[in-house]
This record gives C-alpha cells, sequence and structure tokens, in this order.
C-alpha cells in the first residue's frame, strides 16, 4: 500500500500481485493527502484518477507503461470525448485493451473510475520507475 494514493475506503486492497501480475481496484479522483475527493469536470477527475493509478503501480514495482487492460465507469457516457482526451495522454502504442461503460451512479457522485491490470515491469525499467517514486 502507498500513502501516495488514497487509502481504501472499504474491505478491499489498492492492489493484489498474483505471480507477474498486478490487480489495481477501482480509483478515482480522491486526493491522496487530504483523503478528500477532488470533484470537478471529467478531464480533471480522469487526471487525477491516473495520477492515483501510478502511484499505486509504481509501488507495486510496474507503471502505466505495463498496463494491459482497463475498465472505465463513466458517470455520463456523453463524457466519453473528454475522459479519452486525457486517457490519451497517459499511454502510447500499443495501447491497452480497454472496456468503458455507464454505470448507474459511482461513489461519491464522482464523474470516473478506472481499475487496471498491469504486468510486473521488466528488472531495469522497475528500478528506474522505483527511483521516480522517491
Amino acid at each position: 500500500m502507498t500513502e501516495k494514493a488514497p487509502k481504501p475506503v472499504g474491505p478491499y486492497s489498492q492492489a493484489v500481485i498474483e505471480g507477474d501480475l498486478i490487480f489495481v481496484a477501482g480509483q478515482g479522483s480522491i486526493d491522496p493527502l487530504t483523503g478528500k475527493l477532488e470533484l470537478g469536470d471529467v478531464r480533471s477527475e480522469t487526471k487525477r484518477t491516473f495520477e492515483n493509478l501510478r502511484a499505486i503501480l509504481q509501488v507495486a514495482g510496474s507503471s502505466l507503461d505495463d498496463v494491459m487492460k482497463c475498465n472505465v465507469y463513466l458517470r455520463d457516457i456523453n463524457d466519453f470525448a473528454a475522459m479519452n482526451e486525457v486517457y490519451a495522454t497517459f499511454f502510447s502504442a500499443p495501447f491497452p485493451a480497454r472496456t468503458t461503460i455507464q454505470a448507474a451512479a459511482l461513489p461519491g457522485g464522482i464523474a470516473v473510475e478506472i481499475e487496471c491490470i498491469a504486468k510486473k515491469a521488466a528488472k531495469n525499467a522497475r528500478k528506474k520507475a522505483q527511483r521516480k517514486a522517491r
């Protein structure tokens, strides 16, 4: 667990590592320093969400470069283009597989929640990611 991402608000882990895979729990726009929601437009919430995912992956020995699959939950599917615009800034080709759906409601009224599955980084990349996390 890392203090650079929100603490779980229920009986779940930030992430679970099984072999070379990292399963990251759904993250939203919570500021890890204050524990408070940063509600705003879908762009700002997507950015904060990815910052939280990145922090969890770094502590687990991985990075956004190693994400294989994302599930994106939107409060309103009409926010897809705005979310996608920010999403694209956090990845490069080959992009992870992805599913995006509209959820009836998300915790705390957030606009977006994202979970992912990543592989552990290669040893050299892992050392580099750990240095960046410090």
